[in-house]
């Protein structure tokens, strides 16, 4: 039972580094001046995003350090969760902010 739970927790893990991608580029699209500025925040910010994510922080990530996976996890949820704020959903963002937290405590990395 405890392996379905851990799994639960890291689907939860999974949806929420998706959903912190989409508030990231949300908020570019919807705090960016011109087309050009909201293009380059809306593609750019959630894509540097994912590229520290699968260098540092990744299950399988290339650079293997504990403390760069936890900046690197709390640099993208926490600003995923201060656009969201920004973008006029504070709700959404203590949701994402709730799942985020105890999705990265309870859960393990299967293996």
């Amino acid at each position: 039972m405890s392996q379905a739970w851990n799994w639960l927790w890291l689907t939860l893990a999974f949806a929420a580094e998706l959903a912190a991608l989409a508030a990231l580029g949300y908020w570019g699209f919807v705090h960016g001046g011109s087309t050009a500025t909201k293009v380059l925040l809306g593609i750019g910010t959630p894509l540097v995003a994912a590229v520290l994510w699968g260098v540092f922080a990744a299950p399988q990530a290339p650079v293997r350090s504990a403390v760069l996976a936890l900046l690197v996890k709390l640099l993208v949820f926490g600003a995923a969760v201060l656009a969201l704020a920004a973008t006029g959903h504070p709700v959404l963002a203590g949701a994402l902010g709730v799942v985020a937290l105890l999705s990265s405590l309870l859960s393990t990395p299967p293996g």
